[in-house]
């Protein structure tokens, strides 16, 4: 079987033209393999369920050994969490794009909402494997504390912005229905045998969140 050499720069030449450093070169190796094994993580967790799921499915899906998994994380709770991590890194980045062109505390409520349905994470298996993470929140201690995290970083982001848009007996019941709104469509997205429409969704939750806003207005 001929080995693949990779080559990790667009310059680099195997007759040693310009290289980066091994370690250069181990670290984006690993970094590949660390990507791939979370998206096997999300496709296995969606396909067969986070309790009952195991290190070797998620090999399998990744065309790995488990063995590699616990060289790369160690055991499932460290991989989960990590998988995790990466979801929430995700929304981070869409929601931060979006503030990049935000100019108003409306466009900032938006950019929040939006984020949420990304396209790159508004997806069936990224919502599945997030329902069921937050299910075993309380019984896993590591996903617990990411979940206590995002909740409160999304619950900030919106009183921030409700404070400039709404008189202060009304924001806290419309932040609560948009957090509420959007779990539910995650909920409902998670069970869906049809492709997702980010872009419909999108304009769904804003037509709701302005719907709430009129109202308390």
């Amino acid at each position: 079987m001929a080995i693949q050499k990779f080559y990790l720069n667009d310059n680099i030449a195997p007759d040693g033209g310009s290289r980066q450093s091994g370690a250069m070169g181990r670290t984006r190796i690993r970094d590949i393999r660390h990507e791939e094994l979370i998206h096997a993580t999300i496709s296995a967790v969606h396909k067969r369920g986070y309790a009952a799921v195991t290190m070797a499915e998620i090999a399998a899906e990744a065309g790995a050994s488990a063995a590699s998994i616990n060289y790369y994380f160690g055991s499932k709770e460290k991989l989960m969490e990590a998988t995790m991590r990466r979801l929430l890194t995700l929304l981070k980045e869409a929601q931060l794009e979006r503030y990049a062109s935000a100019k108003s505390p409306l466009d900032r409520l938006m950019a929040v909402i939006d984020a949420n349905f990304a396209d790159r994470l508004y997806t069936i298996e990224q919502c599945s494997i997030w329902m069921q993470f937050w299910a075993n929140a309380p019984y896993v201690d590591s996903l617990s504390r990411l979940h206590r995290i995002n909740r409160a970083r999304v619950t900030s982001h919106f009183r921030s912005e409700l404070r400039s848009l709404l008189p202060d007996d009304r924001r806290e019941i419309v932040r609560e229905a948009l957090q509420s709104y959007m779990d539910g469509v995650w909920l409902e997205a998670a069970q869906s045998n049809e492709t997702l429409a980010p872009a419909a969704a999108r304009k769904e939750a804003r037509r709701f969140a302005k719907l709430l806003l009129d109202n308390a207005a």
